[in-house]
C-alpha cells in the first residue's frame, strides 16, 4: 500500500515538474501511455495524476485529449495581481520572522545566481528557489500553500521573462534589494521591493507577448 501511494504521488510530481520546466508547454498533448513510458510509472497513477492536474486547471480538454492549459491576457493579468500581493506579503512576514540562517541562505543564493548570468533557463530555476525560500521564511503555512498554487499556474506561461534582454541583471539587483530589506527587518521596504520586482517582471512579460504577436503577423 505504501508503494502504491508513493507511485501516485510521484506521478503527479513528475508531470508537474515536466510542465514547470517546460518539457511540456501550453498546448502540448499529454498521453497516458507515453507518460507512463517516459517516467517508468504504471498507467493507473498517471491517469489519476492527470485527473488531478485537470481539476487544478493545469490541463484542459481538447476533444478527448488532455493538453497543457494556457493563460490568455486577462488570466495572466489576474495572476500577476494576485502574485504581487501574496509575494509582497511573504516578504513582509519574512522581514519579521526570518531566522539569521534563512537570511544567510538568501544571501548565498544571491552569490550563486551571479554565476548563472547568460543562462535564462538556469536562472529561471534559481529564481523559483529564491522565491520559495522567501515564502518559507514567512513562517505562514497558509500563505505558502496559496503561493504554491500561484506558482503552479505560472508554469502555464510559455517562456520565462528572464529571457528578455537586460532582464537578468535587473532581476538580480531587485533580489538583492529584497534581501537587504528582509535582513534589516523592514517589512514595508521588503513588501515594496518584492511588489516592484513582480511588477517589472509583468511589464517584461507583456513586452515579450507583444513581440511574439508582432513576429507572427
Amino acid at each position: 500500500m505504501h508503494d502504491q501511494r508513493t507511485s501516485h504521488k510521484d506521478a503527479y510530481s513528475l508531470i508537474l515538474e515536466a510542465i514547470d520546466s517546460h518539457l511540456y508547454k501550453p498546448g502540448d498533448r499529454l498521453v497516458e501511455s507515453e507518460l507512463a513510458d517516459r517516467f517508468g510509472v504504471s498507467r493507473t497513477p498517471i491517469r489519476e495524476a492527470l485527473q488531478r492536474l485537470e481539476t487544478q486547471s493545469l490541463l484542459t480538454r481538447d476533444g478527448r485529449s488532455l493538453i497543457v492549459a494556457s493563460l490568455d491576457h486577462s488570466q495572466m493579468s489576474e495572476l500577476y495581481v494576485v502574485r504581487g500581493e501574496l509575494e509582497g506579503l511573504a516578504a513582509r512576514l519574512a522581514a519579521r520572522h526570518a531566522t539569521p540562517e534563512e537570511v544567510r541562505v538568501l544571501r548565498d543564493m544571491l552569490e550563486e545566481d551571479q554565476k548563472l548570468v547568460g543562462d535564462p533557463q538556469a536562472l529561471s530555476r534559481a529564481n523559483r528557489r529564491f522565491h520559495k525560500q522567501i515564502h518559507l521564511a514567512s513562517h505562514n503555512r497558509f500563505l505558502v500553500q496559496q503561493l504554491d498554487l500561484v506558482h503552479r499556474s505560472m508554469a502555464l506561461l510559455a517562456t520565462t521573462s528572464l529571457a528578455a534582454d537586460g532582464r537578468t541583471t535587473g532581476t538580480l539587483e531587485e533580489h538583492a534589494r529584497i534581501v537587504e530589506a528582509i535582513e534589516a527587518g523592514d517589512g514595508v521596504a521588503a513588501y515594496d521591493a518584492l511588489r516592484a520586482h513582480i511588477s517589472k517582471a509583468f511589464v517584461t512579460r507583456l513586452k515579450l507577448d507583444a513581440q511574439a504577436v508582432e513576429a507572427a503577423e
